[in-house]
């Protein structure tokens, strides 16, 4: 009876680890994709936005609509990935809150609603000129070495919201 026991207590062990390992590797799975949501649809974006307000710069704004596109797009990555962080209750207070503040500012510029484009008056077009130098200026550009992690990510937001004056609409 006591080798019996022993060889039960021993699997219920080995079934116990197997178990904590599966839970670890699945928090470790439901973190990296929030991770991969805010680093895609947010930081890349954001790299993107500011490539494509230089290259309207440098033409005279020929499609204002483009920047106007990717910022809804930016939006959009910030509210899912505020929404599948809580959803998975990977999202700290500290980062909802910098994501909150983030797209808080962001909204404020002119950006394309469903089925409609905005106009952009010149004072828009400074307003986002104005942007893409404090995206630069925190690291977010074209031709920047980006660390495509969220530490790296949060610490750009933070200093985006501190650094950003943004337009009332």
């Amino acid at each position: 009876m006591g080798g019996r026991r022993k060889l039960l207590l021993s699997i219920s062990i080995g079934l116990n680890l197997i178990l904590v390992m599966i839970v670890g590797w699945g928090m470790m799975k439901m973190n990296s994709v929030k991770e991969q949501v805010l680093v895609t649809e947010v930081q890349n974006n954001l790299v993107e936005l500011e490539g494509l307000i230089a290259h309207q710069m440098d033409d005279e704004w020929p499609e204002p609509n483009l920047v106007t596109a990717k910022l809804d797009d930016i939006l959009n990555g910030i509210w899912l990935g505020i929404t599948t962080g809580e959803q998975l209750g990977t999202l700290s207070e500290n980062d909802k809150e910098v994501l909150g503040h983030l797209y808080s500012k962001l909204n404020q510029y002119p950006h394309d609603e469903l089925y409609s484009f905005t106009e952009l008056t010149e004072e828009d077009k400074q307003n986002f000129e104005d942007l893409r130098k404090t995206l630069r200026e925190v690291g977010l550009g074209l031709k920047l070495t980006i660390s495509a992690n969220m530490d790296s990510f949060m610490s750009q937001a933070e200093a985006l919201n501190n650094k950003d004056e943004t337009p009332l609409k």
